[in-house]
């Protein structure tokens, strides 16, 4: 589960810092043509990483929310930091789960309440300038397209999208809507931890990167918690408290299963993500930052049999990204994702005994190796040996800054401010996560990925079973 804490609540403007808008060099072109007057990219941070355009239409005083999911396990969270900035107020609620919906609306007795999502557009569109999506990841995307279909600003949690196939839809949306303000629920990028370990990797203080280890605690072999892959309960009818059909939203018709609504979501197949795909933005965010990666170009999974997410994995993934240019040492830069907090070879690495944390992400540089924590803790060698990274020569200074209320401050226009995690970074880190979960269905066995066509080129079963999935009528995704 996120760990809870109170970042600072100062915005900064810091050129140094990988919160700018972050496009990839396609996508800059393809930005660029398509917004006049875009304007230009820092030149520290390379063209990937461009400041959003301000708003179109009437100038804002206050930002008006729908939240859709109001319930769970990081909905009340995102609310209390949204709420604690001045200028923010909640006018809509909507939430399949009606015990859940009337408890929060006890202390919101202004804002309009319903449980269908699509009411709130139809009937209250008025009423809110910018949706805050906190629902299971098979409803990420359709939710939050409809939002920038209507020109909604929207905050979305991750991973941005369940399915390979919208990546690209939601990258379309993009390009069309450059005007909206959007941010992915990336906390650990506000304070100033995982900003530095960016900044050293950019400009490449420890030489050029080499590889790249990403691993994940868990999950448990058995349990009730975050991430339960015991298996799934018989089917049963659900309370009367839930709306199962609205709840599947997107997905296909299925029946109710105990624990699924609360948090066994997460491991299923159908409806999440996996340990993976779930942690992807928080640990991969680094290297989207430092490198301005490009799609990869193959995924290879290690698991040990198919996966159905419900049982405990054991999967290392090897992705192969696009190498070369001044930041990798070779046309190749390898990035190897794993679970069940599987860490890397230390001696392997020319490093001294010791231990890493459960969960972490390590660069391996031509001079060095660098390792950064979930929560900002950072280490960094060089020849075997530790050094004081906040000494090394051309480090920049970062500021502590709060996720939330930065994208609150973009949306009202203010000067200096900018999203930490814009959609656009945070579809290319779901790209990824989404590869490593999915490819275990096929261990063993490397797929060769082509976004363009949206298909794996040497494996048409693949193609067929872990790119897309067919949306219930009523619940397929806008149009672009």
């Amino acid at each position: 589960m996120d760990k809870r804490y109170d970042p600072a609540l100062s915005i900064s403007a810091d050129p140094h810092s990988p919160g700018i808008q972050m496009l990839s060099r396609r996508q800059l072109i393809r930005s660029a043509a398509a917004t006049s007057g875009a304007a230009a990219a820092a030149t520290l941070l390379g063209n990937s990483l461009l400041a959003s355009a301000a708003p179109r239409g009437r100038k804002l005083d206050k930002v008006r929310i729908l939240q859709v999911g109001v319930g769970g396990s990081i909905a009340p969270y995102d609310r209390e930091q949204l709420e604690g900035h001045k200028d923010v107020v909640f006018t809509g609620l909507c939430d399949v789960d009606s015990n859940a919906l009337a408890e929060v609306a006890k202390s919101h007795p202004d804002a309009f309440t319903c449980k269908d999502f699509r009411e709130a557009f139809d009937q209250h569109a008025d009423k809110f300038d910018a949706v805050l999506v906190c629902t299971p990841d098979h409803n990420h995307a359709l939710i939050m397209m409809t939002a920038m279909k209507a020109g909604k600003h929207v905050y979305g949690q991750k991973p941005l999208v369940q399915q390979l196939s919208e990546v690209a839809a939601m990258e379309a949306a993009i390009r069309a809507r450059p005007d909206l303000i959007t941010q992915v629920g990336n906390q650990r990028m506000g304070p100033v931890g995982r900003q530095y370990a960016v900044d050293i990797l950019k400009r490449n203080l420890l030489g050029r990167a080499v590889a790249a280890h990403v691993w994940v605690n868990g999950p448990p072999d058995e349990g009730d918690g975050y991430f339960y892959y015991g298996g799934l309960k018989e089917p049963t009818e659900p309370p009367p408290n839930i709306d199962w059909k609205l709840w599947l939203g997107a997905a296909e018709d299925a029946p109710y299963r105990e624990g699924l609504v609360g948090l066994r979501w997460r491991s299923s197949w159908d409806y999440g993500t996996g340990q993976l795909g779930d942690w992807c933005t928080h640990l991969l965010d680094v290297l989207y930052y430092a490198y301005d990666l490009d799609s990869p170009l193959a995924v290879l999974s290690h698991t040990r049999r198919p996966s159905d997410f419900y049982h405990a994995q054991h999967v290392h993934a090897t992705l192969s990204f696009p190498g070369g240019g001044r930041q990798f040492a070779g046309p190749i830069f390898p990035v190897h994702y794993c679970d069940r907090g599987q860490i890397p070879s230390r001696a392997a690495l020319g490093l001294p005994p010791g231990t890493f944390e459960a969960t972490g992400t390590l660069v391996q540089c031509e001079n060095g190796v660098l390792y950064v924590a979930p929560e900002g803790h950072t280490e960094v060698w060089r020849d075997g040996k530790p050094v004081d990274w906040q000494k090394l020569p051309g480090l920049g200074q970062m500021t502590e800054r709060n996720h939330w209320h930065s994208w609150v401050d973009k949306i009202l226009g203010r000067p200096g401010t900018f999203v930490q995690t814009p959609f656009s970074a945070g579809a290319r880190m779901a790209e990824a996560g989404l590869l490593c979960a999915k490819a275990a269905r096929f261990p063993g066995q490397e797929l060769r990925w082509d976004k363009s066509s949206l298909s794996f080129t040497n494996h048409e079963e693949a193609t067929n079973s872990i790119v897309r999935r067919a949306y219930r009528p009523g619940f397929e995704l806008p149009v672009f």
